[in-house]
Formats: C-alpha cells, structure tokens, sequence
C-alpha cells in the first residue's frame, strides 16, 4: 500500500499516477492542435446555430488581431460578461491567443460588484452582452476602460440571429436601454481584426491565462490568478479520469451538455476546455433556468456523453413533467460539482436514468477539479472521491499537522493545477498556501485508509447556493449600509431547492425598518443568489466574550 498516497491503490487500472502536460507550451498551443485535427467537426452550438472547429480558429484569430489593433500589451487583462452564447469561446481563445488574460464575470453581477472587479483586475477592455450594458453604463466614468464590444444574443447567428434578437429585444423586452458611445459590436470588432495582421505572441507555462474571482474569508472578491500550465495540468487530469469509463465505447465525437456558466471555473474547464482538448462538442445552454426549453433541447438529441451539473439542476430536470422523455442511453457520465450532491437526488437520478452521479471537488483556486469519483461508480458514494493524477490532498488540523486516517481536519490540496496565488495580493496568497506548497481549502473533511475523502463541514461561514458561494461578510456589509440597521448576521439555511439560501438577522436602528425595505436595498446592490431570501428582526445577536458573533447559534436557531 502506498503509505503516504493511499488513494493511488484505489485508482482505477491504467490510470497514472502522474499527470503530464508537457507536450503542450501552452493553452494556445492546444488549441492549434484541436483546430489542425479537428477543422471539419462542431466545436460549439448554441440555439441550433453550429460553430466548426475552422470557424473558431478563424474568429478567434481575427477577435485577437482587433485586441493587439488596439494596442493593448501582451498580459492585458480583457473582462469577459456574458452567458453561454458562441462569442463566449471566441472572445476567450481570441484573447488568450492575443497573449492577454481573461477576466471572467457574472453578467448578473451589480454595478457595485462589477466595478470591483473590474478596477481589482485592472481590465483594459471589455466584452459584454448588450443584455447587461446598462450595468456597465452606470460605473463607466469610474474605471479607466476605452475598448467596450457590446455584442447581442443572436449576433452570430446569421438569419435566424435576427430573429432571436427581435425576440429579445422587442418580445421579450429583456434588454435595458443602455447608451456607451465609444463602444463597438462583435462583428465590427472582428471586421477590424480581419483587416489586420495577427502576430502570435510568445506565450509559455508560466503566463497567465485567467483572473477566476472567488471570496475569502474577509468577504473580499480576490482574483485566482490561473496559469497556461494550471487550465492545462486540470484538463489532462480530467482527461485521464473519464478514460476508464471509454473504454470499449465506439465515439465519434464526445458531446458535452454545457449548461453552467462558462465564467464558473467548473464549465470554463471541464466542458469548454477539455472539450477543446478532446476535439469534443460542446451544446451551450444560454438559460438553465428555462426547464422546459433544457428538456427540449435534450430531448432532441440523438446523443450527449458528458453532462456536468449542480445539484439543483439535477433536481429541478428530475421535477419537470417532461423528464422521461430524455433518452440518457448516451450518457457516460454525470458529475456533480460546485455543492454536494444529496443523496436523494443522487438515488432517484439512477433510478430514472440507469446512470450515476460523479461527485466531485475542487475550487476556483484549483483550476478547479481536485478529487472526483470515478466513472465507473454504481451509485451515490457519500464522498467525494479520489485525488486527481499529480494531486496530493493532506487532511491538517489547526497547527498544520496531518490527522490520522479517518479523523477530521482541514483538506489542503497540491498540485499542478493550483493556482499561483491571488492577484496583487500575497497577504490573502500567504494566509492559504502553506510552507511545503498546499492550499488550504477552508473545508473540513475526512480521508479513509484507501484515499477517498469526504467533506463534514465548512470551516468558513460559506453560503453555497445552487454552487455558487455567497459570503457572509460582503452581505452584512450591504445590509449595514442601510441606516435602519444598528447590526446584523447572515448565514445559510437549507433549502430542497438550491441546496443553501441566505438568511439575514438584523437587529434594528430603526423600529420602523420593514421587511421590504431590506429586500429592495439587497436587490439594488447584490445579484440574485447572493440576496437574503429570509430576513428576521431580533433583538440581539448571540455573540462570544470578545465580541464576535456566533454564526453557528443562529444557523440552529
């Protein structure tokens, strides 16, 4: 047994135990591998609108070309706010083969959270989706960025792009008046790109490719900063973790569902990049949240292999009436990431399906998949599988010291897909990696003699909701902000719906602050999820001898 990695005896036969990424320079240069190899296959459709692998290469050459017109040096940061449309991946492969760093963001992110980000970062240059450009017009005098594309739904989409766009605007009524003069269109962007002279920069291991934004302990947005090798290492990690589960399949082409956000790092990497990789297809899901339009759309196809979801959207697919009418005879594997899966979710997927869930693990800081179980499992596990190829995880109590198999204890990863710190930022870096290179992930788990790790609980105060973390100290911070409020606490409550919401206690300045007026404060400052489902007036929070408020009491309230 291997003594120090006992997880390696526990890995499927033919999986290394080391992950080698070598063979490519950098993300660009696997992309010019998919697109030599790969030149007549479908990389991306969305809406019914198919973008071949020539396509991409040809648009992401000409979108990087207008980037360097602009004279926009090599590492300058382009945010990215947009859903899953087909300029996403051509804004991405165009600016990373420009030699510059992409910013992902929630397009439903608050002009308060945008600009954070976007002054954090120090972007240069922005693409967004005219859905959202009102967000961006209300703090623009505030960031120094020229260079704005605004692109729209249907853009390109020929014909039937129109249509969609006249449905958006003028049906729908979806897009907000928005007015930012200096800005120009995707198309216009890419006219100009085709008009001038591509020159590929010297991009290698070390450079940066993504500012992934996540939380902290303090609440404050930080910028994972990702490397070409970091995105590379995870893909080739995946890559050798879904191989036991081909075996013996005659595919053609691996299509994968993508219906989480690209700008989540878990889509960014396991569905656009690894599918990239693979020479895969990859479906773009614009709006999850339509059930009945997802079913549709699975419905219709004759095959999908690779189906990464939250446990919410499992749930919600299972709930719908049209559910049976999916065919999952395809399906080789369905992982669950971003909250951990329930157990009855799990159960009645297989029930309804014939196939698993794989639950895994992992961080915006860790590129982000770090342990997962494997393909081949029959059934809900309780855990979160085993450590990727390459991925040490040591399970440490508070002094640093690794606890004895089966005991509690922070889960500190490393490996080559960790990020190589935060952006402008190595007091936060310094208070997460320790000495001998782990990251201390924040989350208390356990690992059994044979490797496999479970997580019990959450060291931080993290809300997850439908995957994505809310933290509990830029929440406070808002509803603070409101004069009615002497004091308050947020935490996460259970919900079958989104698997945590957020629950604000506040005790009042003002006897006469209502209910309402908390809420309409929440939704002029903070996006959707992040906002207090649940607000409750007290006349005082629990707190210890120092002063500090015990969350813990008021979640078993």
């Amino acid at each position: 047994m291997s003594q120090n990695k006992p997880w390696l005896d526990s890995y499927p036969e033919g999986v290394p135990h080391q992950v080698d990424y070598s063979q490519y320079e950098s993300l660009n240069h696997m992309f010019e591998d998919s697109f030599d190899l790969y030149a007549n296959r479908v990389a991306f459709s969305c809406m019914g609108k198919a973008l071949t692998y020539q396509e991409l290469n040809t648009l992401s050459l000409q979108f990087a070309a207008y980037l360097q017109s602009l004279a926009l040096k090599q590492g300058t940061r382009v945010a990215i706010m947009m859903p899953n449309v087909l300029q996403y991946p051509v804004a991405i492969t165009g600016a990373l083969r420009a030699g510059m760093v992409v910013v992902s963001i929630n397009p439903l992110y608050t002009p308060r959270e945008l600009l954070h980000q976007l002054k954090d970062s120090g972007a240069d240059a922005l693409v967004i989706l005219e859905n959202f450009a009102h967000v961006f017009e209300k703090i623009q005098d505030q960031v120094d960025i020229k260079n704005v594309v605004v692109t729209s739904m249907g853009e390109l989409m020929g014909v039937k792009g129109l249509l969609i766009n006249w449905v958006v605007r003028k049906v729908k009524k979806i897009v907000p008046q928005w007015s930012l003069p200096s800005s120009i269109n995707f198309k216009d962007a890419l006219d100009i790109g085709q008009r001038h002279s591509f020159v590929k920069p010297q991009i290698g291991h070390d450079d940066i490719a993504f500012l992934q934004y996540t939380g902290g302990t303090t609440g404050v947005s930080k910028g994972a900063t990702l490397l070409h090798r970091n995105i590379l290492a995870n893909v080739m990690q995946i890559e050798l973790w879904l191989e036991p589960g081909l075996r013996g399949k005659q595919i053609d082409q691996l299509i994968f569902v993508c219906a989480l956000p690209m700008y989540h790092i878990f889509a960014l990497t396991a569905c656009c990049m690894f599918g990239m990789r693979a020479g895969g297809l990859n479906i773009l899901v614009t709006n999850p949240r339509d059930i009945s339009g997802f079913i549709k759309l699975l419905s219709g196809l004759k095959a999908f292999h690779i189906f990464p979801a939250v446990n919410t959207l499992f749930n919600a697919l299972m709930n719908h009436p049209q559910f049976k009418q999916i065919n999952f005879s395809s399906l080789l594997v369905a992982i669950g990431g971003g909250v951990a899966v329930q157990r009855v979710v799990a159960d009645r997927w297989l029930t309804l399906t014939g196939k698993s869930i794989a639950e895994g693990y992992g961080l915006s800081e860790t590129s982000p998949v770090s342990c997962c179980n494997t393909p081949l499992i029959n059934g809900f596990t309780g855990h979160i599988g085993l450590p990727l190829p390459g991925t040490d995880v040591s399970i440490r109590d508070d002094d640093g010291n690794q606890v004895s198999s089966g005991l509690p204890g922070e889960i500190c990863i490393r490996g080559p897909q960790v990020m190589a710190g935060y952006w402008h930022s190595q007091d936060e870096t310094n208070k997460v990696m320790t000495a001998d290179g782990f990251l201390k992930t924040g989350d208390i788990g356990t690992m059994d003699a044979n490797g496999y790790v479970k997580i019990i609980d959450r060291k931080k105060d993290v809300v997850i909701v439908s995957g994505f973390n809310v933290y509990p100290n830029e929440v406070e911070e808002v509803v603070a902000m409101l004069p009615g409020v002497f004091e308050c606490a947020v935490v996460g409550i259970p919900d079958e719906h989104s698997g945590e919401v957020v629950k604000v206690y506040i005790v009042k300045r003002d006897v006469n602050l209502t209910v309402d007026q908390v809420m309409e404060h929440c939704s002029e400052q903070l996006t959707n999820y992040k906002r207090p489902k649940y607000i409750e007036f007290i006349s005082e929070l629990p707190k210890n001898t120092v002063g500090k408020t015990l969350r813990r009491e008021l979640r078993n309230r």
